[in-house]
């Protein structure tokens, strides 16, 4: 994972480890762009809440893609 993270959509600094686990696990793991949640959420076309009940249904389910 690197250092830093960017949204490449809106520019939104730093995404956290669970954006860019969210992203990997969505999109694919040798993606090289990441959207933050809510470019995420437009981009799948669903909303922001339904991405976080995926995040921790991901965490529960032991993904270490997620802290």
């Amino acid at each position: 994972m690197p250092k830093q993270t960017d949204c490449f959509i809106c520019g939104k600094e730093h995404l956290t480890r669970n954006e860019i686990g969210l992203n990997q696990k969505l999109i694919g793991r040798n993606i090289k762009h990441f959207h933050c949640l809510e470019c995420l959420s437009e981009y799948l076309e669903v909303d922001t809440e339904t991405l976080l009940d995926k995040i921790e249904e991901f965490k529960e389910q032991g993904c270490s893609l997620f802290g």
